[in-house]
């Protein structure tokens, strides 16, 4: 298993910085509702497979220590650049079920987009023996595609099919990668039997976007940057046509969307 988790985090290299442009940063609502069910402000915030940092930092303004962990280097390389101003922020590089971490020394545990790609058993096993009682660890994740627009959600989805399709042809890009369902976030969290209250939550945050960004968040996805990295020819036509159909829908103007958060979230 542990070199599943390793082919997981390689499937992330080489596109952290359109990775880092595109992606929705950390909703405040996740904080808000977070600080609800700890009663008071945290002094340790462990966020677990952190990417470049975008649910990270939300914290530095509330914590004593935000600490972000993530076993990709590309991945670690943005996240700290950019935290650099920032004294009571560092990330780590580590897997979410060897954090290293001393035990019952954080108060919150967060994982945004990410906890699909780690062993679910032996992660909630770590989160449980670093969480101080009464923490909180929290799994958050939006739907794809954010909310804008029928036609560019329809372009969206379609392209997302003919990935899956590809990637049922071609074994190679999937490799040994080991990703869980993110159905499951809340049975196994609860079934893990390490939480007093366990549920689900639901809501939404607006960002701004434009053609470019709506593409690229296409781009973002492991699966497509898979597939383009094995040079599938299969793929280009099919992406060629996504990119002039959004910019066909959309042109240069700005424009809201709203990604569509689920978080499951659970009080040790």
């Amino acid at each position: 298993m542990g070199e599943n988790l390793q082919v997981n985090a390689e499937r992330f290299m080489g596109f952290a910085s359109l990775y880092d442009g595109a992606r929705p940063k950390c909703p405040e609502k996740v904080k808000e509702i977070i600080v609800k069910y700890i009663e008071d402000k945290p002094t340790v915030v462990v966020d677990i497979g952190c990417g470049t940092g975008l649910s990270t930092t939300i914290w530095s303004d509330i914590s004593n220590k935000v600490i972000g962990i993530e076993p990709s280097d590309d991945m670690l390389k943005i996240a700290r650049e950019k935290s650099l101003d920032l004294d009571n922020v560092k990330f780590i590089s580590a897997f979410s079920d060897n954090t290293g971490l001393e035990s019952s020394s954080v108060d919150i545990i967060t994982s945004s987009q990410s906890f699909h790609w780690m062993n679910p058993e032996t992660t909630l096993r770590e989160a449980s023996r670093i969480l101080k009682a009464g923490g909180v660890f929290a799994v958050y994740d939006c739907d794809w595609p954010p909310v804008c627009n029928w036609e560019a959600e329809f372009e969206y989805n379609k392209l997302f099919k003919k990935v899956n399709e590809i990637e049922s042809k071609y074994s190679d890009t999937n490799g040994k990668f080991v990703r869980w369902n993110k159905d499951n976030h809340l049975s196994n969290i609860e079934k893990s039997g390490h939480f007093r209250y366990v549920r689900e939550i639901v809501f939404s945050n607006t960002e701004t976007c434009n053609a470019k960004r709506f593409i690229t968040i296409a781009l973002s996805q492991g699966g497509l940057q898979s597939i383009l990295k094995s040079n599938i020819e299969e793929i280009k036509s099919h992406l060629l046509q996504f990119k002039n159909r959004i910019y066909d829908i959309f042109g240069e103007k700005e424009f809201e969307i709203d990604f569509c958060y689920r978080m499951r979230i659970a009080v040790k």
